[in-house]
C-alpha cells in the first residue's frame, strides 16, 4: 500500500462544518473496522477515510513530501498488520492511527539522526529542537490515551477535530460548562503527567 493519493497537493485543513468534519459516525466507523478485521481487503475504506488526515499530520512534522509519503504508507501498513489486535475503546479509529503516526515520525527522525554523519556536516540548528518537539508530541499522545474516557473524548474532539465547546457539548449531551470543566481537568492532568516526565 503506497501513500500515493494526491501527493502533489497539501493535505486539506480540517473542515469547520460539523456536518462535513465527521464523514462517518463512530458507529459507522466501528462497523468499517469490524469489516476490515474479518476481511483485510475491506481496509481500503478506512484508508480512504483517514488518508488526508494522517498524511497532513505526518507532512506537518516531516516537512518533506517524499518522507511524508513513506511514513504515511508505513502508518497504514502497521495499522493493517495490527488490525486483528485492535480493540474499540470509545475513541475514533483516527486517534489510534494518529498514535501510530506520531510513533512512526519519531522512529524516522531517530533513524535519520543515527544515519547523519557526525563530522562532515554540522547539520541544521533546528534538528535537535525538532526531535525534542516530535518526542514531546508522541509522549503527549500516549498521555492522552491514559485519560478517563470522557476527558479523552473532549480533548480529542477539541484539539484534534477542532470542534467548539458548543459542538462538543451537543455531541456528548452535556452543558458547555461541564465540557469546559472536563477540558480543564484533562489539561491539568496532562500538564502534571508531562511535567513529571523527562524533558
Amino acid at each position: 500500500m503506497k501513500a500515493t493519493r494526491r501527493p502533489g497537493k497539501k493535505a486539506a485543513p480540517p473542515r469547520k462544518d460539523p456536518q462535513k468534519a465527521d464523514p462517518t459516525s463512530q458507529a459507522d466507523e466501528r462497523s468499517l473496522v469490524e469489516a476490515a478485521q474479518s476481511d483485510p481487503a475491506k481496509f481500503d475504506a478506512l484508508y480512504e477515510l483517514h488518508f488526508e488526515r494522517i498524511y497532513g499530520f505526518v507532512a506537518s512534522r516531516t516537512h518533506d513530501r517524499s518522507t511524508a509519503e513513506d511514513v504515511t504508507s508505513e502508518v497504514f501498513y502497521k495499522a493493517l498488520a495490527s488490525l486483528p489486535n485492535y480493540e474499540w475503546r470509545g475513541v475514533s479509529f483516527a486517534a489510534w492511527l494518529l498514535r501510530i503516526a506520531a510513533n512512526a515520525v519519531v522512529d524516522r527522525a531517530r533513524r535519520a539522526s543515527r544515519e547523519r554523519p557526525l563530522s562532515d556536516d554540522p547539520g541544521e540548528p533546528g534538528v535537535d529542537l525538532d526531535m525534542r518537539v516530535i518526542e514531546y508530541r508522541a509522549r503527549l499522545l500516549r498521555s492522552v490515551e491514559q485519560l478517563p474516557q470522557t476527558q479523552r473524548k473532549v480533548i480529542y474532539e477539541r484539539f484534534v477535530e477542532q470542534r467548539s465547546i458548543r459542538e462538543i457539548a451537543g455531541r456528548l449531551s452535556k452543558s458547555e460548562g461541564a465540557v469546559k470543566q472536563l477540558q480543564l481537568r484533562a489539561l491539568e492532568r496532562l500538564r502534571a503527567q508531562m511535567g513529571g516526565g523527562h524533558a
